[in-house]
């Protein structure tokens, strides 16, 4: 992808769906056409996903549902909770929800790689914040992932 060309947008939905699919390990283009096909194993994770909706939109865009699963994607509207399960499931992690009035965040330790792929993935108005800025032996940092403004 180049660096102009905006990436295409997911619901956050759409994005937790999609990932929950990646945990297979199939080639992309394997999974392109299982999700067109509607073949898709039943979703054993927490999340119990329903895949109806996510072959809907790999048929009625095709290009969008490619250019999603190959190149990549920014979420639509990033929620608390659905951003911590967009981690749980993207990256692995699970990371701590702090539900805190006012301080609602997600607190991870990520590698370079991992955060610069939330930053590339969370809808406008999110952020990535420096938590530590120690890094650890094993490469990570202590980030909270928030939301850029906040109610009053």
């Amino acid at each position: 992808m180049t660096t102009n060309q905006a990436k295409v947008k997911l619901s956050q939905w759409d994005a937790i769906t999609l990932e929950t699919l990646r945990v297979h390990g199939w080639p992309a283009d394997e999974l392109i056409s299982r999700v067109q096909a509607g073949e898709l194993p039943k979703d054993e994770t927490k999340f119990q996903v329903k895949y109806e909706e996510l072959t809907k939109l790999a048929n009625e865009q095709p290009e969008l549902f490619e250019q999603a699963v190959k190149e990549g994607y920014q979420i639509k509207f990033s929620t608390l909770r659905g951003t911590h399960s967009w981690m749980l499931l993207a990256l692995q992690k699970e990371g701590e929800l702090l539900l805190e009035p006012g301080k609602e965040a997600v607190h991870i330790a990520l590698t370079e790689e991992e955060k610069a792929k939330v930053e590339q993935t969370l809808s406008i108005g999110w952020h990535v914040v420096d938590h530590d800025a120690v890094e650890a032996a094993d490469g990570k940092k202590a980030y909270r992932i928030e939301p850029i403004t906040r109610g009053v």
